[in-house]
């Protein structure tokens, strides 16, 4: 699939792909919604990733790696930033706005891997690829103009997670360095499925696996190929290029959950939404584009 292509073009490949399934998430998320409530959702979904990422393991027969996985603590680091945390705010805030809202607000995430990557762990950005980030995180100002004087509570959570995130893809990202991606989110989705169910049984949640039909249904594919599959293309992509140029890519996927939103959950995009369009689109070709060594300067004083 990938022969003949460089690290960055595979990175750039993985997460259109990641990015594609990405923009599902939000609209699965709300359908399951009908049926339990947020945590208990989202704790089940990473019970079953957790059930994908082991069979994956065993089919790979790489069962050695996870006791040293287990220990390290750039995966524990990991699981509490991005398998709990984010996911907790990321789940709760679907609950108080709309799957569209929600994908747009998440772009702000963009901005604070730059402040992350770029002021603190000082990478570089090439004037374009600066340009480009720019271009996208306008595009999520935009749909928030409306709202911009009394924000809703579920864009103010996604917005939290946004925040988090940078954090959780650094350790992420130096775990990969050390062992596999299904290892890393084997790890990871055994420990925060039980967390979750348990904080959600302390909020008085009834936290029982439905038996059959369609809530069921989507908590497997949440869990299999939201929380699962996707998440093993974000972790190889983010181990070929940088974290700051695949979180910016992934802008693109607000799009696809609006398409998808109006396809299922009959939510018609708005004006704002719509104008968004041009600058992510912009955004994401100029991200596409090669770097040059000459161009690049570090965003920090």
């Amino acid at each position: 699939m990938f022969a003949g292509l460089d690290r960055e073009r595979q990175g750039e490949l993985l997460i259109f792909f990641e990015l594609f399934i990405w923009g599902f998430f939000p609209i699965m998320t709300v359908l399951s919604y009908r049926a339990m409530p947020p945590m208990v959702s989202l704790g089940w979904s990473t019970i079953f990733a957790a059930l994908f990422f082991g069979l994956s393991i065993s089919t790979r027969r790489t069962w050695q790696g996870i006791r040293g996985a287990m220990a390290d603590k750039d995966v524990l680091w990991a699981t509490f930033f991005n398998g709990i945390l984010f996911y907790v705010f990321f789940f709760w805030g679907l609950k108080f706005t709309s799957a569209g809202n929600a994908s747009i607000v998440a772009l702000t995430e963009i901005f604070f891997t730059a402040l992350f990557f770029n002021l603190w762990r000082r990478e570089y950005l090439s004037t374009a690829h600066l340009f480009g980030a720019g271009l996208m995180l306008l595009g999520a100002l935009i749909v928030l103009y409306p709202n911009r004087t009394s924000p809703h509570a579920g864009d103010i959570m996604i917005l939290i997670a946004a925040m988090i995130a940078p954090f959780g893809n650094f350790f992420a990202q130096k775990a990969r360095k050390k062992v596999s991606s299904e290892t890393i989110m084997f790890v990871r989705s055994m420990i925060a499925g039980p967390a979750i169910l348990f904080f959600a049984y302390m909020l008085g949640d009834h936290i029982l696996l439905p038996p059959t039909g369609r809530p069921l249904i989507l908590l497997i594919l949440n869990g299999l190929v939201i929380l699962g599959f996707s998440k093993i293309l974000w972790l190889e992509a983010i181990h070929r290029i940088s974290v700051i140029k695949a979180q910016a890519l992934s802008g693109f996927s607000p799009l696809l959950t609006l398409f998808f939103a109006w396809l299922f959950l009959r939510q018609n995009p708005t004006f704002w939404q719509i104008s968004a369009f041009l600058p992510m689109i912009i955004g994401v070709a100029l991200l596409s584009m090669r770097r040059k060594k000459n161009e690049d300067f570090p965003i920090s004083a």
